[in-house]
């Protein structure tokens, strides 16, 4: 049976820290992603507290099996903590409801002969091809969607208000006095078959441009895409730095993009925020702790994954009406946006 200790240990922790998370204490001062840490090591260690131990519960048999759809290859997920974070909610609010997640299945290289008919629903994580869309739907009666809804008449949909967000990035950028600012982002696009891709702008990109446009401020040369990992991140900082002008700001579309940015900002001897400012997107754990600790905008991920499942089993119990939720973003501020060294500066 796990321990205490254990679980302090692999989550990097005190003792007294994992066991006041794990009895709920509500006084403790502790940020969500090391709360969420403690909890995910303990449910993966089976760990019960002792108060659990005593009741017993009688264990129930799953009374549904649900099938994941995740539209990144397993090395994706790994690069972008994002959605981890929410296979992980899924996967944790089907083990705390005695439901079976039955396959975990990716498009990188999914085939729909393989997939489980019997299942009694499945959740598609991420973006992907309308079509194949309607191919599943024809097999499996049950969808729910998280981070994209193809069509809010028909399924539900889990999702969160980009173009609130990236203005939330934006906002903050601009109220600091940055008007020189530019964007690196990643492709929305899966494999779908051999040597075939499906490609969606992503719409943090497409807001952006809006935005930046709306203002007057737009500039082409300072906008570069690539892929949602760190090494395009540091690949599109590289090349943004060869041009010879950087801009004096830069909304970078996740946060492992960002990091990888950050090295090679680094590399270069710029610093930041003194010479180029950075506000990112996800505020995954990396966040914190990158060289530069990042500004960010805070996706409740997890959340997101929770309450996937939740729509699912309320679609399964009788609701007909699809929903369609959208979860709230918040900006999180550290050092990469200049914002406490202009504060220090005004004080001074």
């Amino acid at each position: 049976m796990a321990t205490i200790k254990e679980i302090a240990s692999k989550s990097n922790v005190s003792i007294a820290t994992v066991s006041r998370v794990l009895n709920n204490d509500t006084s403790l001062s502790v940020t969500s992603e090391t709360r969420q840490r403690i909890i995910n090591v303990a449910n993966q260690l089976n760990y019960q507290t002792g108060r659990g131990r005593k009741r017993q519960p009688k264990k129930t048999n799953p009374t549904y099996k649900f099938g994941i759809l995740m539209c990144q290859s397993f090395e994706e997920e790994l690069s972008d903590p994002y959605f981890l974070s929410i296979r992980h909610g899924i996967e944790s609010q089907c083990k705390s409801l005695h439901i079976e997640v039955n396959a975990v299945y990716r498009i990188s290289d999914f085939d729909l002969d393989q997939l489980n008919v019997h299942l009694d629903g499945l959740i598609i994580v991420g973006k992907i091809d309308e079509i194949l869309v309607e191919t599943i739907h024809q097999k499996i009666n049950q969808l729910v969607f998280v981070d994209y809804s193809p069509d809010e008449n028909y399924f539900d949909a889990i999702v969160i208000d980009f173009e609130k967000s990236t203005w939330l990035a934006l906002d903050h950028l601009l109220s600091l006095g940055y008007n020189n600012i530019g964007y690196i982002g990643g492709e929305q696009g899966k494999h779908i078959k051999a040597n075939e891709k499906w490609v969606i702008d992503d719409e943090r990109y497409l807001f952006f441009t809006k935005k930046m446009k709306e203002l007057g401020k737009y500039n082409a040369s300072h906008v570069l895409v690539g892929d949602f990992t760190m090494s395009d991140g540091y690949r599109l900082m590289e090349e943004a730095i060869n041009k010879g002008s950087l801009p004096e700001a830069c909304f970078i579309a996740s946060d492992p993009m960002a990091v990888g940015a950050l090295r090679a900002l680094q590399e270069a001897g710029i610093k930041v925020p003194e010479d180029i400012a950075i506000v990112s997107f996800d505020n995954v754990e990396m966040a914190q702790f990158a060289s530069c600790p990042l500004s960010t905008i805070h996706v409740p991920t997890d959340l997101m994954g929770k309450t996937s499942v939740k729509l699912l089993l309320d679609r399964l119990q009788g609701r007909d009406i699809p929903l369609k939720v959208t979860v709230p973003t918040t900006f999180v501020q550290r050092e990469s946006c200049g914002a406490k060294a202009k504060e220090q500066r005004i004080q001074n």
